[in-house]
């Protein structure tokens, strides 16, 4: 995708619904690294796994910081059944990392936290607008297309 700001205003060109994936991490102390570190270095593994990969289901994402202590992913999925089904695949990346985390988990009291949440939203419940900046999250992940296509208005845009 360019990084070259839309001179017109776009829209993401998705279709039906949206699965939108939320992962993140917290170094709870700076001190254990042997347990943070493991954890901030699997993701990346795991996102270069999926980018390579035609068909796997990840359309797109955008890491972000807040503050030195939390790293979050945010994720487009194309279905929640790929996205369900790369996280217990035995030969892929995921699953030896979750089960890696867990062992040094229970060692580590709480040296490092995760979360994740997971949105499956609905067709004609989500809306975008980019407009003078490069395409960004679902407009990113799956291409834009001139806004009078889907109404000119974020109302018309919502109503599917």
């Amino acid at each position: 995708m360019s990084t070259a700001p839309t001179a017109e205003r776009v829209t993401a060109a998705a279709e039906g619904e949206v699965v939108v994936f939320l992962i993140g991490m917290r170094v709870n102390r700076w001190r254990s690294v042997r347990h943070w570190l493991p954890v901030f270095t699997a993701m990346p593994r795991m996102l270069k796994e999926l980018a390579r990969e035609e068909g796997g289901g990840l359309l797109g994402q955008r890491g972000y910081m807040s503050g030195p202590r939390r790293i979050t992913i945010v994720q487009y999925w194309e279905s929640r059944e790929k996205l369900l089904a790369y996280a217990v695949a035995p030969d892929r990346q995921h699953r030896p990392a979750w089960a890696a985390f867990n062992r040094r988990a229970r060692s580590g009291a709480g040296s490092v936290g995760i979360w994740h949440e997971t949105y499956i939203v609905p067709a004609g419940s989500y809306e975008t607008i980019y407009h003078g900046m490069p395409p960004t999250g679902l407009g990113e992940a799956y291409g834009v297309e001139p806004v009078g296509r889907r109404g000119e208005r974020a109302a018309e845009r919502l109503a599917g």
